[in-house]
């Protein structure tokens, strides 16, 4: 176990330290996908309180708040998902990488990459024709149409599918992708 050296701060300073100009923050780098899956997320963490708060508190839970919160659930993998493939942020495996000469790398990489934009196209149309079959189903506890939940999983294929093309556009540009230098994409805080 190390020791810990911690310097002593007076009261004085620590409250001088509030002085300092706050950081500014940088949105730059939030997308439009970012900001619905913060807005579903809060929906889907709001019908859990509800849902918590009326069955222990109240002793009468709302039968509706479970089915909102799990399609919630739904539309914040999805959209997560969207974000995941802007950042290149999913589980990939790139060791083989290191032990590739530089230019098979980058065709390999450049296969994946095209083998992610066909996956996700046939994803939007398996998606689109699962909508046609089963657009007339309603919700069990609330009177809402079932397709806006499969529909928000179509929109989010359609985004990923566009967030893989623009992927690899910049990786042809850049001439790398993250199998090849992860390292580059290891954002450090300041």
């Amino acid at each position: 176990m190390s020791n810990e050296i911690h310097t002593p701060v007076t009261a004085e300073e620590l409250a001088h330290s509030f002085e300092d100009a706050a950081p500014v923050a940088d949105l730059s780098d939030y997308a439009i996908e970012d900001w619905l899956t913060l807005i579903v997320f809060w929906l889907m963490t709001g019908c859990v309180f509800l849902q918590f708060f009326t069955r222990y508190v109240m002793n009468d839970s709302y039968a509706w708040t479970e089915e909102i919160a799990i399609n919630c659930l739904i539309g914040v993998v999805f959209l997560g998902s969207v974000m995941c493939v802007r950042v290149s942020r999913h589980i990939q495996v790139d060791v083989l990488y290191h032990y590739l000469p530089a230019g098979v790398a980058r065709a390999l990489s450049n296969f994946v990459d095209i083998v992610r934009i066909g996956f996700f196209a046939y994803a939007v149309w398996l998606m689109w024709r699962y909508v046609e079959i089963v657009a007339e189903e309603r919700m069990v506890t609330v009177d809402l149409p079932r397709n806006i939940v499969f529909y928000s999983v179509l929109v989010a294929f359609i985004l990923m599918l566009i967030r893989a093309v623009q992927v690899f556009i910049r990786n042809v540009r850049r001439g790398y992708s993250v199998l090849e230098r992860p390292e580059e994409f290891q954002k450090i805080e300041d």
